[in-house]
């Protein structure tokens, strides 16, 4: 589990991007935090990894409190997907690549070797191992990326916008391996998100706005707080504001078999 107790950071000594954020993620869950650009939600993934240290509260992974003695301890735990692709390519090839991580913990060769043939099929890419990363789209370097992330078995995986810089197919591409990896009770998912079709199959929202958070619950809660997701730029998918827009009309809701489709429409 992860808790973050009344976490304050700032970039610079005039305005802080965190004005004293709690919150839990609870291990097994998909959990995704909104919210419009500088509203604090990329913040807290670099915070949750380690490249960020706060300037007052408390950060604790599976009891282990975020500082600089245990944060090697909990690096093993939390792995990051950042948003651009190219930024977090390391090796020459995608056989390099997926192996990086493998290597700074100086696993044995065969199993190495094991880990990367496993893990890039899994992300469908066993026919790329020798290809360089120009050769490569954008979806298919972030599958690269989330191949390294899954051969260190890591148990908390953060994808920071991981969507937000690829094509339709690439989307596609990554979206499909989120909900798959949301099927593992082991692994604990964290999508930092303004995407609210994605969030929707997430099993807790959390709605960040001006570094603080200003709601949270489960998709269904909060997409029914119109309010809260316009004050921070979210859009709710047109399916759910249907629905939503139903119930605030007397001569629809009353009508029973119609509500009860439109509620598995939104659904």
């Amino acid at each position: 589990m992860i808790e973050m107790k009344d976490v304050h950071y700032s970039y610079s000594k005039k305005d802080y991007a965190l004005k004293g954020v709690s919150l839990d993620i609870e291990k097994g869950k998909w959990v995704s935090i909104l919210g419009h650009n500088g509203s604090g939600k990329s913040t807290i993934a670099k915070l949750l990894v380690g490249l960020l240290e706060a300037n007052k509260g408390t950060i604790v992974v599976d009891g282990l409190e975020m500082n600089e003695t245990n944060l090697k301890e909990i690096r093993q735990k939390i792995g990051i997907v950042f948003q651009n692709p190219d930024n977090q390519f390391v090796g020459v090839t995608v056989k390099h690549d997926i192996a990086f991580g493998l290597e700074n913990r100086m696993i044995d060769r065969k199993t190495m070797n094991e880990l990367v043939l496993e893990y890039s099929k899994k992300v469908g890419l066993e026919g790329y191992l020798d290809r360089e990363p120009h050769t490569l789209s954008g979806g298919e370097k972030q599958r690269v990326a989330i191949a390294g992330i899954l051969a260190l078995d890591l148990e908390y995986i953060i994808f920071d916008e991981a969507t937000s810089m690829l094509d339709p197919q690439g989307v596609k591409e990554v979206t499909k391996l989120i909900y798959e990896l949301q099927q593992d009770p082991n692994k604990t998912i964290i999508t930092i998100t303004h995407d609210l079709e994605l969030a929707r199959h997430s099993d807790k929202v959390i709605v960040m706005e001006n570094g603080l958070v200003s709601a949270c619950g489960t998709p269904k809660e909060i997409f029914e707080k119109t309010n809260v997701l316009s004050n921070s730029n979210l859009e709710v998918p047109f399916e759910l504001d249907l629905y939503n827009r139903a119930k605030n009309n007397p001569k629809i809701k009353a009508n029973s078999k119609l509500m009860e489709e439109l509620c598995k429409l939104s659904s």
